[in-house]
């Protein structure tokens, strides 16, 4: 199997499972009144991205699930695996009744739909990440890397045009009526070309390991500080991104005073510029050390963030415009270079199942949740900038703990170059 090919099966997975993520994030608005019909549109919204988070909570347990599928059978059965999944769930959303027609089954089945997805999620990205940097040359993990979230935003900016490009063909009405079931549907492509992709991987044989432990109990009892440490490092990587690309088009068409003409056109351009940076934010941690150039994107997004949160708050087009230019390039400094860093975090038998843990968690906590903690600062505090200051907290946690990460037990040197210095 050509290298090109291998690259393109790791990554296509992420695709497909950050497309639907992304899809639900932006169609949030439409079916927030359909399955959770409620006086108060605010709250409709709220509930709506409760179940956007739910799904992020159940990742830990598909890191855990697909951690030991991938460090004990391999990394190829777990990436055909999770892709499986990951599509079912997916078309069904774009198949479900709504409130109106099954009562509230409508919202318990897209919640336990959404929980099966979270699973699956759980597995893909993390395994897709020790796939591709295992695999890679040397002076090169940080490229190779890189592809994986090159992937994952990829989906999100493909989800974003797709949601764009429905909303364009189609008026408002429609919209809410059967058109945000599209964007589900059309998942399916993805699969059957992600699907082809996989199969082609050859399996790696089965790792039994040294030790009678399970990758679970090691991680557990041998590296709990660095699980916790590397969650730290990940706050604005996850919570930064769902923010800044996922939640921003809900905020600039339904919160500020004078909302943005054209919101979800200028997220797909940010995020178009954001996935043609990744790469080279990966070869940069590849020349500079990938801790250095993080603390470069962390230190950007913290100091812009509250000003560039005034800028779009007056409803100027040409500051959302700069805006999210200025974000995408400082979030491709901090995900470009990570994939390599997190893969050699943890001693290659349990390395699926540690980063799945900590990356997880992180997500799960801080990343699936941060629309809905966005809303809600909002609604309570009254101040249409109190995203900005949540940003910039998790800027400072996160800066502070990548200076004093260093590598895993276990991980050996090879783990403490992938770090590099300050």
């Amino acid at each position: 199997m050509s290298r090109v090919r291998t690259q393109m099966a790791g990554a296509v997975g992420s695709v497909l499972e950050w497309y639907d993520f992304a899809v639900f994030g932006f169609l949030a608005p439409f079916m927030g009144p359909l399955f959770f019909p409620d006086s108060d549109p605010v709250v409709a919204l709220i509930q709506t991205y409760g179940v956007f988070a739910a799904g992020y909570l159940m990742r830990p347990l598909g890191g855990v699930i697909f951690g030991y599928i991938a460090d004990r059978l391999g990394r190829p059965r777990a990436l055909r695996w999770s892709i499986i999944m990951m599509a079912g769930p997916t078309v069904l959303v774009g198949l479900l009744p709504t409130y109106e027609s099954i009562g509230v089954m409508a919202a318990a089945l897209l919640i336990l739909l959404r929980l099966i997805q979270g699973v699956s999620v759980g597995g893909e990205l993390v395994t897709s990440i020790t796939f591709l940097v295992e695999g890679a040359p040397r002076h090169r993990r940080g490229l190779h890397g890189s592809w994986a979230l090159f992937g994952a935003v990829g989906g999100i900016l493909l989800g974003s045009a797709v949601v764009a490009t429905t909303e364009a063909l189609i008026s408002s009405e429609a919209m809410a009526d059967y058109g945000w079931r599209i964007p589900f549907l059309l998942s399916v492509v993805i699969f059957v070309f992600g699907r082809w992709l996989r199969r082609a991987l050859a399996d790696e044989p089965i790792n039994v390991g040294s030790k009678q432990e399970t990758p679970l109990r090691q991680v557990l009892t041998r590296h709990p500080i660095d699980v916790l440490h590397l969650m730290a490092c990940m706050l604005l990587f996850c919570g930064g991104f769902y923010t800044l690309f996922v939640w921003m088009p809900t905020y600039q068409s339904k919160v500020i005073p004078n909302p943005i003409d054209h919101a979800i056109d200028l997220n797909t351009l940010s995020m178009l510029v954001l996935v043609l940076l990744l790469p080279v934010g990966g070869l940069m941690g590849d020349r500079f050390g990938f801790r250095r150039m993080m603390l470069w994107g962390i230190g950007i997004t913290g100091i812009g963030v509250y000003p560039l949160f005034l800028w779009i708050d007056t409803g100027s087009f040409l500051g959302a415009l700069i805006s999210g230019l200025i974000f995408a390039l400082a979030i491709s400094w901090v995900q470009g270079p990570m994939p390599a860093m997190l893969a050699h975090t943890f001693p290659r038998d349990i390395r699926n199942t540690g980063v799945g843990i900590a990356y997880n968690l992180a997500m799960g906590l801080f990343g699936g949740t941060a629309p809905m903690v966005c809303t809600w600062l909002i609604n309570a505090t009254g101040d249409i900038a109190a995203p900005a200051y949540y940003l910039l907290a998790l800027a400072v946690i996160s800066a502070v703990s990548l200076v004093t990460f260093q590598p895993g037990r276990g991980a050996g040197q090879e783990g403490a170059d992938a770090v590099g210095s300050t």
